[in-house]
């Protein structure tokens, strides 16, 4: 059912509402790119209605994660400027033609991915950015996945980057996809979708289609379907980076009118892809080098210890003075964080434990910000209140700062920017590993058992030589003996 003019205005309303009221987990706010679209384009909001099934509430939801999940991946700066170029140009996975409904192809040609031999953080950010310029090509039209299959293997096989993409459309992408096409897919490989299946809602494996040189012009025309496939088109590949206007996303704006904000910053700002490359300075400027190594760099990840949910965060001054450091959370009731301030000489290290207190929602997790804070001192010598002055009077110092964002090692967080399963998709991961197991001992035993019959053959037709030369020496011995014995046989005269 087709989303009505006041569901897609309510569903604006309720979300500007909740901004006002609730404000955002990121002091920056939300990217403007992104609030302008929830002002200004319905399409938009139509598809965070049609992909929630006109649930007004599920829909408010995933617009408000979608919008916090761009501006902490840094969704809209992604360009070929950024990614890993290497992966753009290897032909591994890009856009070609369109299928019969119309949606442009995004083609995945598994034999050139071999499972462990990339960087998959990097490959995750190619993906988006095709996901993006994609959308931007088709006006927010859908697209459908072509899984090229041909001459893959169990080691092409990446389910760790499969369910990257399923997750995309599933929580950051509604309504985008029109089919996934999965052509010649090798049998070793059934049971590894099965896995797959599992993990897409019951509408959207309906969208999966398995398909081979004789059947693929039912979903794609024969002057669309390249050489390889059994189409007319001998394209080969070659990466041509994408012509953008000089307004990023203007395509979402249906008014086609400057949207104009009441603090009077511009509708693009510049701003970091992750919260571990966004130190900066007090006053605002950006550091080059920082003296503080904070280890992991840009998240604390929490995990179950005991009856807490525990995170740790380690410091290093890696510099060649004295600093002092301070933690700093955006919710202090909820957190307790031992040691919180301290000081370290060159070279020290700090390891520093963060428990969520009880009675606190865990989903709200990812929304908690802590911010790391340091600067240079003249003296390890310092009593907790020396220390704690120190604190209240660093107006004019060159205090560095570091963002940090909290994530669950389990189910359904934000992690690095990137989608995290759920806990149906950890049972699968660990389902996905036995069965790859099992089909590589599986595919081992074929192997040996082919050795097997292979050998066997070789030792039958061996056995039917040696068979027919000892009847030929046979056959020829009693000949020659036959012979022999007629010429020396006597008659006796009459």
């Amino acid at each position: 059912m087709e989303p009505t003019v006041q569901q897609v205005e309510d569903l604006r309303t309720r979300f500007l509402q909740k901004l006002e009221n609730e404000g955002t987990s990121d002091p920056e706010g939300f990217h403007p790119v992104d609030l302008a679209r929830v002002k200004n384009s319905d399409d938009w909001l139509k598809r965070f209605l049609l992909h929630s099934e006109l649930d007004m509430q599920l829909a408010l939801q995933l617009l408000w994660d979608t919008c916090e999940w761009r501006k902490k991946f840094g969704t809209n700066e992604i360009s070929e400027n950024n990614v890993k170029i290497e992966y753009l140009q290897d032909g591994s996975l890009f856009a070609h033609n369109k299928d019969k409904d119309g949606k442009f192809l995004l083609i995945f040609k598994s034999k050139k991915h071999v499972k462990g031999q990339r960087d998959m953080e990097e490959l995750k950010r190619c993906v988006v950015y095709w996901f993006e310029r994609l959308e931007r090509l088709g006006n927010g039209n859908q697209i459908s996945i072509f899984f090229d299959m041909a001459d893959s293997g169990m080691s092409n096989m990446d389910m760790e980057f499969i369910k990257y993409l399923i997750s995309l459309f599933k929580m950051y992408y509604p309504d985008f996809l029109n089919y996934i096409l999965v052509f010649e897919m090798p049998w070793i490989l059934n049971a590894a979708f099965k896995i797959i299946k599992s993990w897409l809602p019951a509408k959207a494996v309906q969208k999966i289609k398995f398909v081979n040189k004789s059947n693929l012009k039912e979903y794609v025309d024969p002057d669309q379907a390249l050489k390889c496939w059994g189409g007319l088109d001998d394209y080969i590949f070659t990466f041509v980076p994408e012509q953008r206007s000089t307004v990023p996303n203007d395509r979402f704006d249906d008014s086609k009118k400057k949207v104009h904000f009441a603090d009077g910053s511009p509708s693009v700002e510049p701003y970091p892809s992750s919260f571990g490359e966004a130190a900066t300075r007090s006053d605002g400027s950006a550091l080059q080098n920082s003296s503080l190594i904070i280890h992991p760099p840009d998240v604390i990840c929490f995990s179950q210890k005991y009856d807490e949910l525990t995170g740790t965060v380690t410091l290093t001054n890696n510099g060649d003075k004295i600093i002092s450091y301070k933690i700093k959370t955006t919710s202090p009731e909820k957190f307790r964080v031992r040691p919180s301030t301290g000081i370290l000489v060159p070279a020290a290290s700090v390891t520093i434990s963060v428990v969520l207190q009880p009675d606190f929602q865990i989903p709200a997790l990812s929304r908690d910000k802590f911010l790391v804070m340091n600067f240079p001192v003249d003296s390890a010598d310092m009593t907790t209140q020396e220390l704690a002055e120190i604190w209240k009077q660093t107006s004019g110092k060159a205090v560095e700062q570091r963002r940090l964002r909290c994530s669950l090692s389990a189910p359904g967080v934000i992690k690095n920017g990137n989608v995290c399963g759920s806990a149906n998709s950890v049972d699968a991961d660990h389902q996905v590993a036995q069965l790859i197991s099992e089909v590589s001992r599986l595919t081992e035993c074929q192997s040996k058992l082919h050795l097997e019959i292979r050998r066997t053959q070789k030792l039958q037709w061996l056995t039917i030589i040696i068979t027919l030369l000892v009847g030929v020496v046979l056959i020829h011995f009693f000949t020659e003996d036959s012979h022999d014995f007629s010429g020396h046989v006597c008659f006796p005269e009459e």
